[in-house]
């Protein structure tokens, strides 16, 4: 945890942003995995300890605003549960440490929210993403599960995106140590990979550092030789001489802050001259979009220029043809690059994707786009000092999604449809690297990680 004086300030801060009623905020509880004391590892919910810090299930918080007073609910384990759990220490002297001393237990929860809402108080929630926050939330407000979504606060949520949006540098140093870590889970692999062994050996070893590190991963680890599936897992797939491995995973500290980092590498020594030529055009439009990066900037501009640099590259290679703007405008180049450019990151690897990307990425004037492509695009809106964010442009050959645009015909006068065949089977490259953004620019986080083919093929070598 950080000191107690940061959780209280934090609160102070979202007590006044809301204004008044009463700030629920639910801490998640174990999840069994096939059977009932059969649990998937324990995650607190990224808010719960944004405020509170207290990383044990079943634990939730009410901020009283009208009232200011903030209580912590729980029921501490019993002697018998110990046999099974060990000692653990109580909600009590957790709670002192995130700065509250009123702690009551989970029935006093309950009847505190149930008494408030009979007097019609206003009552404040985020979007339940676990079925059973759906259930606590129905029963306490007498709605059915089907109206709880409806009844979430958009004051809270707002409140809390402007909060969590900005790293303080204690949250920074976290993150730093999360994406080192992944730093060292890139190199592994990279230097581990070779013929003959599957997708599933080098991702077992890159897990093994996260865990060694004190924390786990941040996300599901995709470390495939088909990278033109953009969140295929691993697989028993035993890697040749020729493919290119895509490794993106993360790093999450113990205390839960991420990393997320992506690199594509050659089996073999060095990549064959089409591999390199389409690694490069990745890696020059990671460049520009990073040499955007300041605050005042929209994100989504920066991700409409690293698109007209891949679309600049398949051009020079022949595969594309046209404006280069408005193929990019019409959405051409997006049967290459059908995703978005990169997501804040922080106490989750998409941070605070719960409480909604029309939220956290955009804003009540700028709207997500529903072109395909550009809607994936998870951050759209102006850069700020202190936003922790992913920069990840791709190239990606999909012969499924080539062969229904092709039969289309669609963008046929920016595609060349007729030259994509020697590189139907090609695969997909990704760069992606974090970034702080700074007051007059951007920081790269993390220690260094060859990134350039030269670089990796040293590496590799």
């Amino acid at each position: 945890m950080f000191d107690k004086t940061i959780y209280t300030e934090r609160r102070e801060t979202l007590k006044k942003a809301v204004g008044s009623g009463l700030i629920v905020l639910l801490g998640n509880g174990d999840s069994s995995m096939n059977y009932k004391h059969n649990h998937y590892p324990f995650r607190q919910d990224s808010s719960f300890l944004y405020f509170f810090g207290i990383d044990r299930p079943e634990v939730m918080a009410t901020m009283d605003v009208d009232n200011d007073i903030t209580t912590v609910y729980g029921d501490d384990v019993t002697v018998v549960d110990m046999v099974w759990t060990g000692v653990q220490e109580p909600l009590q002297s957790l709670s002192e440490k995130a700065g509250v001393s009123q702690v009551g237990g989970t029935k006093d929860f309950e009847a505190f929210v149930r008494k408030a809402r009979s007097q019609k108080r206003e009552i404040h929630f985020l979007p339940p993403y676990r079925p059973e926050h759906v259930e606590v939330l129905s029963s306490l407000l007498d709605v059915s599960p089907a109206a709880v979504p409806d009844m979430v606060s958009v004051k809270l949520i707002k409140a809390v995106v402007a909060q969590r949006s900005i790293k303080s540098a204690d949250e920074v140093a976290e993150i730093i140590k999360g994406v080192n870590t992944t730093i060292d889970m890139q190199l592994a692999a990279m230097t581990m990979a070779r013929e003959g062994l599957t997708e599933a050996d080098l991702a077992g070893r890159v897990r093994s550092i996260a865990i060694a590190a004190g924390g786990d991963l941040s996300f599901p680890t995709i470390l495939t030789t088909n990278g033109q599936i953009l969140h295929i897992s691993y697989s028993q797939r035993v890697i040749r001489e020729g493919d290119l491995v895509l490794c993106d995973c993360g790093a999450e500290t113990a205390m839960h802050y991420a990393g997320d980092l992506t690199r594509t590498f050659p089996v073999s020594p060095t990549m064959t001259t089409n591999q390199r030529a389409i690694y490069d055009i990745v890696l020059d439009a990671h460049q520009a979009a990073v040499n955007m990066l300041k605050p005042g900037v929209l994100f989504r501009d920066v991700h409409l220029h690293a698109c007209e640099k891949l679309t600049s590259g398949l051009q020079q290679l022949g595969l594309m043809k046209g404006d280069i703007k408005e193929s990019v405008m019409q959405g051409a180049h997006a049967l290459f690059f059908p995703c978005g450019l990169g997501h804040m990151m922080g106490l989750d690897v998409h941070d605070m994707e719960n409480l909604g990307e029309k939220y956290v990425g955009y804003t009540d004037e700028l709207h997500q786009s529903t072109q395909f492509g550009l809607k994936s695009l998870r951050l759209g809106r102006a850069l700020e000092a202190g936003f922790v964010l992913t920069v990840e442009p791709g190239l990606y050959f999909n012969p499924g999604l080539i062969d229904q645009w092709a039969a289309e015909k669609k963008c046929s006068e920016f595609i060349n449809y007729e030259n994509l065949n020697a590189y139907r089977n090609f695969g997909g490259i990704r760069v992606e690297e974090d970034f702080l953004i700074t007051p007059d620019g951007s920081q790269l986080l993390g220690k260094e990680l060859p990134k350039t083919a030269q670089g990796i093929e040293e590496l590799r070598g």
